[in-house]
């Protein structure tokens, strides 16, 4: 068994509140991502299971065992770095079977797993080499496969794609999450890249200030975003102040929806592919601002006059739609109501 339980873990850093009454379990198995900003508490949390980190308050438990106290030589996991941590005066083999080396394995058991672990990131070929004679790419699956050598219970990864290019960390996000269910590890992914965590997670925790605001399965956090936060935060939403006016919050013609009770002026989100954009009909007029390509989708900024006010706007577009729409044109915009998320201003 590998869960992952933590248990109201704090950290402070002097008067900074790095981790504040955080509660987490992860099943045996399960990948979750931490996703948030810079200095959200993700990494101090990752280094708390790992045992990097010894929280001022809480307990870590893995595999049911507690070990908040247990020195992270003597933890089972393994952890996947941003900057690889390879030996430059070791093979990638003998990089990959370094742990084992380390735990007292005989030379042939190391071999076998080492080939076994290079076979299986697709770096059979590589092996004799060391790490400057690789691709980025290939020095992460080599560190990749060093963290699974010593076959942990846990895998740890910190934003261990940051430093590659977007072709390749696309490529291998995608590998990481087939090896991770191909043998079935439980695993924490932190990133800051809301794309990724959606793609390889089962769940993801968004976290802000130390505490994780919403838990839930990708879809979930994308579609209904339970704090204002998160909905500020993923799904690159555009974002409103507005004010409430018998209880609806308005832009134009555009949408109507519910304010919160109590609320005169609400924060109101919705994505750019829920703009609705047509050259005929009777909603709000819009105008063209500016357009953008971006391969298969095309970024319209409009420019959205109602209610005294003047409101910018964008809306994501399939480009081959987008054509028909040119810079300065007057165009109609809607948002169904079931697709903007309202919170109180304040």
């Amino acid at each position: 068994m590998s869960s992952v339980v933590l248990s109201h873990i704090s950290k402070h850093y002097g008067a900074v509140k790095a981790l504040d009454d955080v509660s987490l379990s992860i099943a045996d198995g399960e990948l979750v991502a931490l996703l948030g900003p810079s200095g959200c508490g993700k990494t101090t949390l990752l280094r708390s299971i790992a045992g990097l980190e010894k929280p001022d308050g809480g307990v870590v438990q893995i595999g049911g065992t507690d070990m908040t106290h247990v020195p992270a030589r003597k933890r089972p996991i393994g952890m996947v770095f941003q900057s690889y941590v390879l030996f430059p005066n070791m093979t990638i083999r003998d990089n990959v079977g370094f742990p084992l080396k380390m735990r007292g394995d005989s030379k042939q058991a190391i071999r076998a797993r080492a080939d076994e672990l290079l076979e299986l990131m697709g770096l059979a070929q590589q092996g004799d080499r060391y790490p400057n004679q690789v691709s980025g790419g290939q020095q992460q699956r080599a560190a990749l496969a060093r963290a699974l050598a010593a076959n942990p219970s846990v895998l740890l990864l910190d934003e261990p794609l940051s430093a590659l290019d977007a072709l390749v960390r696309t490529r291998l996000r995608d590998e990481i999450r087939r090896i991770q269910q191909l043998v079935k590890i439980t695993a924490v992914y932190v990133t800051h890249d809301q794309g990724e965590a959606m793609a390889i997670a089962d769940r993801v925790a968004v976290m802000n200030a130390g505490k994780i605001e919403q838990l839930a399965a990708p879809a979930q956090i994308y579609d209904d975003p339970s704090t204002r936060f998160a909905a500020g935060f993923v799904g690159n939403r555009n974002i409103l102040e507005l004010r409430a006016d018998g209880g609806m919050a308005r832009l134009g013609k555009a949408f109507a929806v519910q304010a919160p009770a109590g609320s005169s002026t609400v924060a109101a989100f919705f994505r750019p592919e829920d703009v609705v954009v047509s050259m005929t009909g009777e909603d709000q007029q819009a105008m063209v601002e500016n357009k953008m390509f971006q391969g298969l989708l095309t970024r319209l900024y409009l420019v959205v006059e109602a209610d005294g006010t003047t409101t910018r706007i964008y809306a994501d577009l399939p480009s081959r739609q987008a054509e028909q729409f040119t810079q300065g044109s007057t165009v109609n915009v809607r948002v169904a109501a079931a697709d903007v998320r309202v919170f109180p201003a304040d």
